[in-house]
């Protein structure tokens, strides 16, 4: 909603003006408070160096390290079954295109073909440079460093080259020296493929888990990787562990009902055929991510987190399917665990999902049915909130004129108690006489707070919809390229900054003295333009357009009988004020 200030002021001493106050410094700390928490980046945890530094890793050790050049094998038997050449897969249905290499039967290329990526171009969900250095999504994860690099490593024998078309079910065979492996993968016309992988050592399966080691392919910026979570469901529980609680070659108990990794708008969660034996693997890497991406300079460099997860059966062979995709709620909903729980949750809206949703489900209504365009139907939405508001800014009015109104009545009370102390009892009997005072005269002390305990749940409820939904994700409108990107020109921000400051004076505010009255109309527009200036243009444009359109609301309501009746009240308040002051003076 737009940023309207309570101009209901009683007391003579400022109480609406604290409240605001109040109701502002709350609202600063905790919308600065998720930027800070949001874009901070840890420091490379000790363990992980220390696993890139060991030929093995155990369960509690950091995330996998980079490939050797080489890692000794055993000699071939008459029992090998391996590739003599690298060779290339491609499975494509609408949805992706998928590039398996068989060189560890793992996964070069995964191109969402609806979604692009900074450049314009169909979207890589393999992050290459990260990959690169722990590993490519759908490779093998062991605890002892070198299986897992002999595994990456050697060539399998595919059961088709070239391309081909889902449905479809790809697999791979690798036998050598006693190790036998088997990796199947069966395509259909969704975003989920079901894996199924066994590992053995002379007939005893191995401690194996299929793994998505290396984030994303949308990852270019440090929020972008900070944006990283595991995700787990556990007997229904749904969690998210932010890259900051993540700990490196952690071993994580199930049962688990579905668990995984996404960032910002991208997930890859594995679902277990079998949730009571399922273990997953947390992994957390860092790599240096340039500080400007249009001029890339390696001594101008910061570490981002690179969070990766892999899945396993305890009891021996995994089958499990994992979903590879956007997280749209429409999507997430239709894929379902075995317990029947849908990944929905993957969608994380926060303590404020249970504004944040709704206000998105609306938002999407008015997409497909009104307008189809991003920017207009949160404008269409603002406007729609802005009037069911309307009543009670209304109602704000009338009780900071019924306050006004009775505000001689109240300091006459106040004068016949303050020769008593704060703690004579008798104090007591002049609170209680104020009450039937405000009773009497039908005045409710918090009416003028009403309409802010609602704007500010609006406003981070906005904040948490517009900064998750992948739907705002490259969505233009007008000069805007991207409504989850902050304004290029920062013309929101700067019409942010105009629309609070004439809000602030427009409204009337008559028990505010003039330095509270100077720091809500210059600083606070300010300091709220400035954050708006780094932030997604979505959200300075639904703010900027509720603010004007509380400018017009306040103009309107100032040329009615009770604006001009408030104005005039005002008005000769601050003239008692003003004539006080220089009483004082002389």
């Amino acid at each position: 909603m737009a940023e309207i200030k309570n101009p209901n002021q009683q007391g003579g001493g400022g109480q609406d003006s604290r409240t605001i106050l109040i109701f502002t410094g709350i609202f600063l700390v905790l919308f600065l408070g998720l930027q800070y928490f949001k874009k901070k980046e840890p420091e490379p945890p000790a363990v992980q160096q220390h696993a890139a530094s060991t030929s093995t890793a155990s369960p509690q050790q950091a995330a996998t390290p980079a490939l050797p050049v080489s890692t000794p094998e055993p000699p071939p038997s008459a029992s090998t079954l391996a590739a003599e050449n690298e060779s290339t897969t491609v499975v494509e249905n609408e949805l992706y295109r998928v590039t398996f290499t068989n060189r560890g039967a793992q996964v070069k290329s995964w191109i969402l073909k609806k979604y692009k990526d900074d450049d314009g171009k169909p979207l890589d969900l393999v992050n290459q440079a990260a990959a690169a250095k722990f590993g490519y999504p759908l490779s093998l994860y062991a605890y002892d460093a070198n299986l897992r690099n002999r595994l990456a490593r050697v060539l399998y024998v595919p059961s088709a080259t070239g391309t081909v078309t889902a449905p479809n079910t790809l697999s791979f065979e690798y036998s050598s020296g006693g190790l036998t492996v088997h990796k199947s993968f069966s395509f259909d016309s969704s975003y989920v493929v079901h894996t199924d992988v066994s590992v053995t050592q002379n007939g005893a399966p191995l401690a194996v888990l299929l793994a998505w080691p290396s984030g994303f392919g949308d990852q270019n910026t440090l929020p972008q990787y900070a944006g990283g979570t595991i995700d787990t469901s556990q007997n229904g529980k749904d969690d998210q562990i932010a890259y900051k609680k993540v700990v490196g070659g952690d071993t994580l108990r199930g049962p688990f009902d579905w668990a995984g990794v996404s960032d910002l708008y991208f997930a890859a969660i594995f679902l277990p055929d079998d949730p009571s034996n399922a273990t997953l693997v947390s992994l957390h890497n860092t790599i240096s991510v340039p500080r400007n991406l249009k001029k890339p300079d390696p001594t101008q460099t910061d570490q981002a987190s690179v969070l990766g997860a892999a899945i396993g059966d305890t009891s021996g062979p995994l089958k499990a399917r994992i979903f590879v995709g956007p997280k749209s709620l429409d999507v997430l909903a239709s894929v379902h665990a075995v317990n029947g729980s849908s990944l929905e949750k993957v969608v994380s809206f926060g303590w404020m999902g249970i504004i944040a949703k709704p206000l998105f489900l609306i938002l999407r209504f008015i997409y497909e049915h009104i307008v189809a365009n991003w920017g207009w139907s949160i404008l269409l939405l603002t406007i729609v909130l802005n009037i069911a508001m309307l009543p009670t800014r209304i109602q704000m009015m009338k009780s900071s004129l019924k306050m006004q109104r009775i505000q001689p009545e109240m300091e006459a009370i106040k004068a016949k108690y303050a020769k008593y102390k704060v703690t004579d009892p008798r104090k007591q009997e002049m609170q209680h006489e104020i009450m039937e005072l405000q009773k009497r005269e039908g005045v409710n002390m918090f009416g003028g707070c009403l309409p802010m305990l609602i704007q500010w749940p609006l406003l981070f409820g906005f904040y948490r919809m517009l900064g998750n939904v992948i739907e705002l994700r490259q969505a233009h409108w007008l000069w805007l390229p991207d409504l989850s990107a902050p304004d290029p020109w920062h013309i929101l921000p700067i019409s942010v900054v105009i629309s609070m400051f004439l809000t602030q004076y427009l409204t009337p505010s008559p028990g505010m003295d003039p330095a509270q009255q100077k720091m809500m109309a210059f600083t606070m527009p300010a300091v709220f333009g400035f954050m708006m200036w780094n932030y997604g243009s979505g959200l300075s444009l639904y703010w900027a357009c509720g603010n004007f359109i509380g400018v017009a609301t306040q103009l309107i309501i100032n040329r009615s009988k009770m604006g001009r009746e408030m104005r005039e009240r005002a008005a000769k308040r601050a003239a008692k004020r003003t004539g006080k002051v220089i009483n004082a003076r002389r």
